[in-house]
């Protein structure tokens, strides 16, 4: 897939593991380790901005586009 989700180097540069972002999202660890792996297919808009407050980043930070990844 083209898009690469960045949501582990955001974690790691706020210092927050994923049991403590599940908690503060109240999203299933599960579910967050599919987007932190790359494995997703998709992400509700909702579910992203309330990333982005907990994380204090923006979309761009956790999305990057890369035409020529070689995970898929």
């Amino acid at each position: 897939m083209s898009i690469i989700v960045n949501l582990d180097v955001m974690m790691a540069k706020r210092k927050m593991s994923l049991s403590e972002l599940s908690e503060k999202l109240d999203i299933t660890m599960a579910n967050l380790s599919i987007l932190k792996n790359n494995k997703g297919k998709a992400i509700r808009f909702s579910t992203l901005d309330n990333i982005c407050k907990v994380l204090d980043c923006t979309p761009g930070d956790i999305l990057e586009y890369s035409p020529q990844d070689k995970s898929s």
